[in-house]
């Protein structure tokens, strides 16, 4: 295949294993296969070359990718009941990519490698070779590096349209390195083969992300290959989320420029912003229950939004629907309102694309991920569009000198990925009115198996200290920017649980990096869970504040077993503390109608076995103690 676009149209398959017969004829036994991050997967033709190289050794495959998409795991205890029918529900039809398993349990053959540059979070901790094969990389870098391995096949998942001139097809949430590698083939420094498959539950998304015809060499489409698209379920939002998310929509500036990511800090920031544009008395009386202290130099914004949001963000998530549909996502750039580079989601965020009306669908603009994730190229342009830009991620780990830890271990075992970050952090210190914000969680498990995210120090770091900006927590921010290492190490202790305070800034004290009598202030000794729940707990129950702002996946019955299941969960080191719970469930009397249900969906209806009928009197008593 020449380095040129080619002037033929796709040859068209109804089997994977032709598309497989014609790849491997065209490029012969020694096939770089690169598969787009997450969603935008060819499973069905992957999975072909992989039963291909398993059956011939002589096959040299070597899988380029990131975010491959798992089944989530379902074992057999009450937990393992609970997601075993979510799963079937969300998953059951989607066809899994094959070398997951083999990769999980260490069986990949010698002749096929996966190197993945971004992993599924946490599903690879124990897999040694899936560890050894990772390939560190910035987001902007992976298409230089997936094709400095001799890249000569990229098979994506594409949408397609029919029209009276033909067929069109659209890229449509995976237009972020494929773009990038597209414009290297036209330009002479790639040479490799574009696959396509259709699928007809792919939300059509145009400008960028429709691409010429010729531009495949292969197209496989067929009713044989459709399957439903890889939906994560949308996750609860907790109160010390919403606490985090609040004092992050605080930063915000109207006329400014927005990046959130996937998870529950997003849905946090996007109804917190919401709920500060379309009732901002609700709004400020919640901001000010949680506010304790003067904490920050960074300014604050109240007001509703009347010039409106520009989004640029490497991943389109619901909440910039809800945004554009609450008129805060509305100020446009080259006729956008909001440039991205992927998306993956809830089965009701696909929806809500594909019904989009053509204006609407217009106002996205799905582009390269080295256009959003950097200033290169068109800086003077670029700059003048992000203005007041607000880059929020997430963090797993923060020191209290600035660094943060987001993608990998002490010990070196990766976690998830750089990913994006480090680029939207660079981006906010060379825009000059920009920030990133890194949202922690200030603790990680409860009871006596708590411990604190804001460490003293730590062996692996993100984003150095270096580059230290605003990290939130539920407890406020810390504005760390050219500030001293003291007051960087005050700063975050007046972020962190109190639980944890004392010791933290005794290490600090030690270390010579505070002075020796420099006390926490008395307003920020009383960053507790309680104090959290006291501030937002109205606002929870009467609304404004839901568990599931921007959707749900999960059933009512499912929903009200939930936090039950994560308090038992978190009982578990501790199982005298279920000891009251098991006391009323068995004095408690026949189970009303709603909690029979809860019962029954957990297959403990009736309860088989001692462990069964335990597990049934504790559940019994959390939910009588709920209600």
């Amino acid at each position: 295949m020449s380095a040129v676009r080619r002037e033929q149209m796709p040859v068209n398959h109804i089997t994977p294993e032709s598309v497989a017969n014609a790849i491997l004829q065209a490029r012969g036994p020694n096939l770089v296969l690169a598969l787009p991050l997450g969603l935008g997967k060819a499973n069905h033709i992957a999975n072909a070359l992989y039963a291909r190289a398993v059956a011939d050794p002589a096959i040299s495959l070597r899988i380029l990718t990131g975010l491959t998409p798992e089944k989530p795991p379902a074992g057999r205890d009450l937990g393992g009941r609970f997601i075993g029918p979510v799963i079937e529900r969300l998953f059951g039809a989607w066809p899994e990519l094959a070398y997951t398993e083999a990769r999980h349990s260490g069986r990949l053959p010698k002749n096929i490698e996966v190197n993945e540059f971004f992993m599924l979070a946490g599903r690879w901790l124990t897999a040694a070779g899936a560890q050894q094969s990772y390939v560190s990389s910035n987001y902007t870098m992976a298409a230089r590096d997936v094709m400095a391995r001799g890249l000569n096949v990229v098979a994506q998942l594409v949408a397609r349209r029919v029209t009276a001139s033909g067929p069109r097809y659209s890229l449509s949430g995976n237009t972020d390195l494929t773009l990038d590698m597209l414009a290297a083939r036209r330009a002479g420094r790639a040479d490799f083969m574009l696959v396509g498959q259709v699928n007809d539950a792919l939300p059509w998304m145009g400008g960028e992300a429709e691409i010429a015809e010729d531009e495949f060499a292969h197209m496989l489409d067929g009713a044989e290959v459709q399957f439903p698209l890889f939906a994560p379920p949308k996750m609860p939002v907790s109160l010390a989320e919403y606490a985090t998310g609040i004092h992050i929509a605080r930063l915000v500036p109207d006329g400014g420029t927005l990046q959130i990511g996937i998870g529950s800090i997003g849905d946090a920031v996007t109804q917190a912003l919401i709920l500060r544009h379309r009732d901002n008395a609700a709004w400020r009386e919640i901001a000010a229950r949680l506010a304790v202290g003067p904490q920050a130099a960074a300014p604050m914004h109240d007001e509703p939004f009347t010039i409106g949001l520009y989004g640029l963000s490497e991943m389109l998530v619901d909440g910039f629907l809800a945004l554009m549909r609450a008129g805060i996502l509305k100020r446009e750039v080259d006729g956008v309102v909001l440039h991205a580079a992927f998306f993956l989601g809830s089965n009701d965020f696909y929806r809500s694309l594909r019904e989009l009306s053509e204006p609407e669908r217009a106002r996205i603009g799905m582009t390269a991920v080295s256009f959003v994730n950097q200033l290169y190229g068109e800086q003077e342009r670029k700059s003048r569009a992000r203005r007041g830009a607000r880059f929020i991620n997430s963090g797993m780990m923060a020191t209290l000198l600035g660094a943060i830890v987001s993608d990998a271990l002490d010990d070196g075992r990766v976690v998830s990925g750089v990913g994006g970050q480090y680029n939207f952090v660079a981006q906010a210190h060379a825009l000059e009115d920009a920030r990133s914000v890194i949202a922690v969680p200030a603790v990680r498990g409860d009871g006596r198996s708590a411990a604190s995210n804001i460490r003293w120090s730590y062996g692996h770091t993100t984003i150095p200290r270096h580059l230290r900006d605003i990290v939130a927590t539920a407890y406020g921010i810390a504005d760390l920017r050219g500030r001293s290492d003291a007051e960087c190490v005050a700063a975050m202790l007046a972020i962190a649980d109190s639980r944890f305070q004392g010791e933290l800034l005794r290490q600090a004290r030690e270390a010579g990096k505070i002075a020796r009598n420099y006390e926490i202030p008395a307003a920020f000794r009383d960053n507790t869970p309680e104090r959290i729940e006291r501030a937002l707990r109205p606002a929870r129950q009467s609304g404004v504040l839901p568990a599931f702002p921007l959707g749900c996946d999960f059933t009512e019955t499912e929903q009200r077993l939930m936090p039950v299941l994560q308090l038992m969960g978190g009982a578990a080191r501790a199982p005298w503390r279920l000891a009251g719970p098991l006391i009323r469930g068995f004095a408690a009397g026949r189970p009303a109608a709603d909690v029979e249900a809860c019962l029954a969906r957990l297959d403990l209806s009736p309860a088989r076995g001692w462990r069964d009928r335990l597990q049934r009197a504790v559940l019994c008593g959390l939910l009588a103690v709920r209600d």
